[in-house]
């Protein structure tokens, strides 16, 4: 077995999180997230604020990426970054500094697909991790993507289902929004309904294809549902929040549960894997570890910290194709839309 130190540094830049990170031999030294508070007032992400906050955060976030590793920038064997999907803006930042960091070291550049590392991230080496064996099938969630994702090997994806319209990170964050609750509402949705009854209130269930998503109509539902209580009760929402949220969470998870037993029901394959921001869910995280136990699948759930976009993903991504010589042209360009299996 080589002895070599291979360290990659991966850098993401795809929303409104600004994150660098150093992997030795697949294993994270560092992995450092700037938030941007900016947005909140906003209720979501404004992509020209994002940009500008990841100019202002990406060389003090590289830098210190490189020193809590306690390696020089001159041990680095190559840099990763997000080339895609992702808000433009953002991208940019973080593909021109890539590429000057990498050309200014003489080092390779390795471009990486931001949902392809969602589910890479399950690879990196940590004492208490189990890595998902091939072939397996990946449910990514969160506020941009919904799809379930054959994993035949690292790089050999294929999509067996998605969202004909929103993600489910959305209809969370669209959900506590009706409610009044601040941006991101997605988590607050999950705190809350740890307190309420999960059969409370029932929302209709869309009908679409056994393996496909639909969150719009449930979104609608859930509106009507409010604005007819309130009319009634103007105080409808302050009393039984609880219960609403726990009524939400349970629909939107059961969507998700019932479309992985479809694709296992299909595919075969009992190897299952979350990935993504909504991964970090309460619910659907014990819904997961519930099956294990009473159906017989072998589930891979990601630490919290793998879940939202980081760079620990992306350079794991990195070091996997450093590995096979994956490299990166130096006019290669940022794209806002990139499918996972490309």
């Amino acid at each position: 077995m080589s002895t070599t130190k291979t360290y990659i540094l991966g850098i993401e830049s795809s929303c409104d999180d600004t994150s660098a990170s150093v992997i030795c031999n697949g294993r994270v030294l560092s992995n450092i997230v700037a938030n941007q508070e900016v947005h909140s007032k906003y209720g979501g992400v404004v992509p020209e604020l994002a940009s500008r906050a990841h100019q202002q955060n990406i060389v003090p976030v590289v830098q210190q990426a490189i020193e809590q590793a306690g390696i020089d920038k001159r041990d680095l064997n190559a840099i990763a970054f997000t080339r895609g999907p992702g808000l433009m803006g953002s991208l940019l930042v973080g593909t021109s500094f890539a590429k000057s960091l990498a050309m200014g070291l003489d080092i390779p550049l390795i471009d990486v697909n931001h949902m392809q590392a969602h589910i890479l991230a399950h690879f990196i080496i940590e004492e208490d991790s189990k890595i998902p064996p091939f072939p397996f099938v990946c449910l990514t969630i969160s506020g941009g993507h919904t799809q379930l994702v054959k994993v035949s090997n690292h790089f050999d994806m294929e999509v067996l289902g998605e969202t004909i319209d929103d993600a489910v990170g959305e209809a969370f964050d669209k959900s506590a929004k009706i409610l009044g609750l601040p941006y991101p509402g997605g988590p607050l949705i999950d705190k809350y309904a740890q307190q309420g009854n999960p059969k409370a209130f029932t929302f209709t269930k869309p009908k679409v294809g056994d393996l496909d998503f639909s969150f719009s109509g449930l979104k609608t539902g859930i509106l009507y549902f409010i604005q007819r209580n309130v009319k009634e009760n103007p105080n409808f929402i302050k009393e039984n929040l609880l219960d609403i949220c726990a009524s939400i969470q349970h629909t939107i998870v059961e969507i998700l549960m019932d479309k992985l037993k479809n694709t296992v029901k299909k595919t075969g394959i009992t190897n299952i894997a979350i990935a993504g921001g909504v991964s970090a869910n309460s619910e659907i995280r014990k819904r997961l570890q519930l099956a294990e136990k009473h159906i017989g699948w072998i589930t891979f759930i990601p630490k919290f910290q793998y879940t939202t976009d980081n760079a620990a993903m992306i350079a794991i991504t990195g070091y996997l194709k450093y590995l096979n010589n994956t490299y990166a042209d130096v006019d290669v360009t940022a794209k806002a839309r990139l499918k996972v299996t490309e």
